[in-house]
C-alpha cells in the first residue's frame, strides 16, 4: 500500500497555471497518492479579516502537511505570502516541513530566496519531482 503525502503547494495566484499543471502532473502519476492543502484562490480563507487571522489560517493548512512546495519562478522572490509560508513551515512547528522548490516549466530562472531555503530544488519533471517528495518525506 502506498503512502498518501499531505502536500501544501506556495504558489502565486497571479500565476496559477503552474499550480494547475503541477496538480495534472501528480495525479496523473502512476502509483503516487497525494492530497492537497493548498490554498487556491477562491478559497474562503481569502476572507480572513486581518493578516495576523491570514498567517494563522495558512498555518492551519500547512499544519498537516508532510512537505511543502514551493513554485519557485522569480515571482516567488517578490511575494511576501511566500515568504511567510516558508517561514511557518520552517519555524513554527515543532519538526520543521522539509521544503521542495520547483524550477518553472520551460524557464532556468529561480527566485534565489526560495531556491536559498528549500531543502531540494529539482527541475520541472515528473520523476524528479515525485523522487524529490519520496525522498523528503521520509
Amino acid at each position: 500500500m502506498s503512502k498518501t503525502f499531505n502536500l501544501f503547494i506556495s504558489h502565486s495566484w497571479t500565476y496559477g497555471n503552474e499550480y494547475d499543471r503541477l496538480i495534472n502532473l501528480l495525479n496523473e502519476k502512476k502509483y503516487f497518492d497525494f492530497k492537497d492543502y493548498s490554498v487556491p484562490k477562491n478559497d474562503p480563507i481569502h476572507s480572513a479579516s486581518n493578516q495576523t487571522e491570514l498567517y494563522e489560517a495558512i498555518k492551519k493548512q500547512i499544519s498537516p502537511c508532510h512537505l511543502v512546495i514551493i513554485l519557485a519562478g522569480v515571482y516567488a522572490s517578490y511575494s511576501k505570502w511566500i515568504d511567510k509560508e516558508i517561514t511557518i513551515a520552517k519555524k513554527e512547528f515543532t519538526i520543521p516541513k522539509p521544503l521542495l522548490a520547483i524550477k518553472p516549466f520551460g524557464n532556468d530562472k529561480v527566485s534565489l530566496s526560495a531556491s536559498e531555503k528549500a531543502d531540494q530544488l529539482v527541475n520541472w519533471n515528473t520523476e524528479s519531482i515525485v523522487a524529490a517528495i519520496r525522498d523528503l518525506c521520509k
